[in-house]
């Protein structure tokens, strides 16, 4: 994206070093604000809507579809220097790691609407928004995106600028290897 890498070729020395260290880190931020926007629009249509009296349920399926387009955008743009596995493989850990990251983010909100019963009758509907706000988009969104930046880079992106293997490869190799060219 030219635009980010004009915002880094602006920023003052030693911060650009430091900003092109940690590109990846920025990328993925930049692809969970955009998440968050998606998740909070949909989370928030949802509950205040047709699921008014079922938070968890908006909250998973918000989550999944900004998973969805996580996926994509993390693959396409925060981790695209990254390769070794198998696009199906790696599809299917990303998502794998990002339910999970789906289970952290709703567990404040759980504790706060049924163990601190943060609902309406109980406390006023602003009351029962900001602290659904506060769980579910401060605190679980913050535990959920410490937990997928680790675990992508090292189990779903783990070789930065290492090759992606696919099948044709892997047998390419194997018949190299066979043939004592490698």
């Amino acid at each position: 994206m030219p635009f980010v890498d004009g915002v880094i070729a602006r920023i003052p020395q030693p911060f650009r070093d430091i900003a092109l260290r940690h590109s990846e880190l920025i990328k993925f931020a930049i692809v969970g604000g955009t998440t968050f926007l998606i998740d909070s629009g949909i989370f928030y249509t949802l509950k205040l809507s047709i699921l008014e009296s079922k938070p968890i349920t908006a909250k998973i399926i918000a989550g999944v579809i900004a998973v969805i387009a996580s996926y994509i955008l993390n693959r396409e743009w925060s981790f695209k220097n990254r390769g070794g596995r198998e696009p199906a493989h790696e599809a299917a850990l990303f998502f794998v790691i990002s339910a999970i990251g789906v289970v952290i983010s709703f567990i404040p909100l759980y504790i706060s609407s049924y163990v601190f019963n943060l609902r309406v009758p109980e406390v006023s509907l602003a009351t029962e928004n900001i602290a659904d706000f506060v769980s579910a988009y401060i605190i679980g969104n913050l535990l959920q995106m410490i937990f997928r930046f680790w675990s992508f880079r090292k189990f779903v992106f783990p070789d930065e600028n290492g090759p992606i293997i696919t099948e044709e490869h892997a047998r390419t190799a194997e018949e190299e290897e066979e043939l004592g060219h490698s």
